[in-house]
């Protein structure tokens, strides 16, 4: 009897051990399920934007470009709720900021604001260190601004296309006109007016408008075909005197000012677009996101005011349209690259 029960007293805390290590074991696993669940959420990826963004600008300060980027990013802070800060990289005719964001993390930190500077420089430079087309990804048009042919009033004294055309075939390569850079769309618009009035002028490249239109106002440069903005406010000083824009129509804010083909340069058509990008595989939620704000605040009343006191037509639309425009202009200017001979190693 006493064998008996001490067997079965044997067995039966054999089985309490088993169950409570059973026990103890799932306990462990769930207490450590618990412990490890804080961890494991903060390795998920955060809602984005969860810190600043950069928009590059691809000129020094004081550029339309700079200036457009800066009032975009002004309201893009308010409507996504982080600072987006404006960076400047300028050089080698936009293509240095370009080649930056084309490579940066493609993870909607890091965005372009490009413009048809860059539809040009494809055909311009021959060894450029990224694709325009393939490497980023367009988000909208933000705002198309025209360009002017300006001279410098105290030292220039053509008061017309037709007396500037005048005083340039008087001195062959004596008259100089200041770009923002090789490739940009002033020098090209300065080969069309060569090509277009049989003259040859002294191109001068600078890194943007700021530095261009110090020197122009200085008098080191006669003549440029910057865009409004940069140089709007001297024209209505009187230090510049504008003799006409380089688009189709004439400009709202200078309403008195020919178009070059009403000073008969027929079929001069070249202006300036800007918009923004981003690296190409950044995710399309984000590039979707980005672009629903952007066109927003563009198609704004208070964005339109201020682009229309820098002579700018707020624009907006799809990355889907962004992308054709950019393949249609960079065949078009590719054909003028070469039509006029531009190219840079």
């Amino acid at each position: 009897m006493n064998a008996s029960f001490e067997a079965r007293r044997r067995r039966a805390v054999r089985r309490a051990t088993l169950l409570a290590l059973s026990l103890g074991t799932t306990l462990g696993i769930s207490l450590g399920l618990v412990a490890t669940a804080p961890a494991f959420a903060q390795q998920q990826p955060a809602a984005w934007p969860a810190r600043p963004i950069s928009l590059v600008v691809p000129f020094p300060a004081g550029g339309t470009t700079d200036v457009l980027a800066r009032a975009l990013a002004d309201k893009l802070s308010q409507s996504l709720g982080q600072p987006v800060v404006v960076e400047s990289k300028p050089g080698a005719g936009a293509t240095l900021g370009a080649d930056y964001v084309a490579k940066a993390k493609p993870d909607g930190y890091t965005l372009l604001m490009g413009a048809v500077h860059h539809t040009i420089a494809t055909s311009v430079y021959k060894k450029l260190p990224y694709d325009f087309q393939k490497d980023l990804a367009p988000i909208t048009v933000v705002a198309m601004v025209p360009n002017v042919l300006v001279v410098n009033a105290a030292l220039t004294p053509a008061k017309n296309v037709a007396e500037l055309v005048a005083l340039a075939k008087a001195a062959p390569d004596k008259l100089a006109y200041g770009s923002n850079g090789n490739g940009t769309a002033q020098h090209l618009i300065g080969t069309q007016f060569q090509a277009s009035t049989g003259t040859t002028l002294l191109h001068v490249p600078y890194k943007g408008s700021g530095p261009l239109t110090t020197d122009l106002l200085g008098g080191q440069v006669a003549m440029s075909f910057d865009t409004i903005t940069p140089v709007l406010q001297h024209i209505k000083g009187g230090k510049l005197r504008a003799l006409a824009v380089t688009t189709a129509r004439r400009s709202s804010v200078l309403p008195d000012v020919p178009t070059l083909e009403e000073a008969g340069l027929k079929g001069f058509d070249i202006g300036t677009w800007f918009g923004v990008l981003a690296p190409a595989a950044t995710p399309k939620e984000v590039v979707a996101r980005l672009n629903a704000e952007m066109v927003k605040i563009i198609r704004s009343p208070d964005f339109a005011q201020r682009m229309q006191a820098i002579g700018a037509e707020p624009l907006g639309g799809t990355p889907e349209e962004m992308a054709r425009q950019i393949r249609d202009e960079t065949a078009r200017f590719a054909k003028l690259v070469k039509d006029g001979g531009v190219a840079i190693e």
